[in-house]
């Protein structure tokens, strides 16, 4: 079996931007993957590293053999080594497709190739649900539809505030800095949620490297009595040492990892022991095995992870695949509060198939959804190859 194509959707829904791969072969089988690119800014540069990636390295080669196309891409791009989330994103999605196709071709999912099941279903937690809430009363009334809904665990941006009438679109503190006035508006809604959802319910805070360490550790005293499951990105991804000062100053299990890439970003952290849950991202952290090594790596380290997803449903069906084989897994993010248009772009998109806030594995072959064509072929954005 040989590659001989593919076609990258740049798909534009409700302010994001999903990028999906599909890679043929010369035997009919397609595989698909997800550079997790799809918001902030770069969508188009992931899907250009995509096609070149793909036109340089992969066309004509056997897809079964992943490790060694992962390894073509790494030593070969030049820039994957000490690279960030563009050509991370593209060796994910291609990674990713492999997969899928090795899938499909045995007619087993991927997770019998990854090791086999651990659990059936995966715990979940809801994020996207706080987008448009700014006020404490807002964030509070959001939270409960959130339990209404089933989930027992839910996460929320204390210091972000709401921009325009695009449902995910919201702005992050810019500079590193704070003033009181927004502090305390931070505090308020973190208590307003607690207190709206009670004391049962898992409750997680993401800082999105927003602010210095000591700013942090300032906020993270006055919010630590809110019983917080975790305290995730408190700084700079780019400042490991500033992590674990955090780490250090308070006593919440600290998450981080959306922003590092494959397991040599990942090694600072665990040598230092900076956090207590890993978060690497399946569509940019190198792909499904390079997860599964970070994950080996924290287990190693006496960590757990909770992978990071916030892109389209072929993510979610591809990193719910490797959710069933991780031993340390703690919990797994979810956005469920798309618009539709979002969801349908795949026939069978796991995010709606959560009950009680778990969402189940699936056992059909590879990632077990397909793209449906009328709602991707509008976005095509290029086709390589046969």
């Amino acid at each position: 079996m040989k590659i001989i194509g593919a076609e990258i959707f740049v798909i534009h829904v409700d302010g994001r931007h999903p990028i999906v791969l599909r890679l043929r072969t010369d035997e009919g089988i397609t595989g698909l993957g997800e550079a997790a690119i799809a918001y902030g800014i770069g969508a188009t540069a992931a899907a250009g590293m995509i096609r070149d990636l793909v036109e340089r390295l992969i066309l004509g080669a056997d897809p079964f053999r992943i490790e060694q196309l992962w390894s073509e891409m790494y030593d070969h791009s030049f820039w994957a080594k000490g690279g960030g989330p563009i050509v991370f994103a593209g060796i994910s999605a291609i990674e990713q497709a492999l997969w899928d196709i090795k899938g499909r071709a045995l007619k087993l999912p991927a997770y019998e190739l990854l090791g086999g099941k651990c659990r059936e279903d995966v715990r979940v937690y809801a994020n996207g649900w706080s987008f448009r809430a700014d006020t404490p009363d807002e964030f509070a009334a959001a939270a409960e539809r959130v339990i209404a809904d089933g989930y027992d665990a839910l996460k929320m941006y204390p210091l972000a505030s709401p921009v325009g009438n695009v449902h995910g679109n919201i702005r992050h503190v810019a500079q590193r800095a704070a003033d009181r006035e927004t502090i305390d508006r931070a505090v308020a809604r973190v208590r307003a949620v607690r207190a709206s959802i009670g004391p049962k319910i898992d409750l997680m805070l993401d800082l999105s490297g927003e602010l210095t360490p000591d700013a942090i550790i300032t906020l993270g005293k006055r919010v630590e009595e809110f019983d917080i499951f975790f305290f995730e990105e408190p700084v700079d991804a780019f400042d490991p040492e500033g992590i674990l000062q955090v780490r250090q100053a308070l006593s919440m299990p600290i998450a981080a990892g959306e922003r590092l890439y494959t397991r040599y970003g990942f090694r600072r952290l665990f040598e230092l022991r900076a956090i207590h849950i890993a978060q690497p991202d399946v569509g940019n952290s190198g792909g499904l095995a390079e997860t599964r090594k970070i994950a080996a790596m924290a287990e190693a380290f006496n960590m757990r992870v909770a992978p990071h997803l916030c892109a389209g449903p072929v993510l979610t069906a591809a990193t719910l695949q490797l959710d069933a084989t991780l031993t340390n897994l703690v919990i797994q993010e979810l956005y469920p509060y798309r618009v539709p248009e979002h969801f349908a772009i795949v026939d069978q998109p796991p995010e709606l198939t959560v009950r009680n806030g778990r969402m189940p594995i699936p056992d059909r072959p590879g990632f077990g959804v397909e793209l449906v064509e009328a709602r991707v072929a509008p976005h095509l954005w290029a086709r390589i190859g046969a």
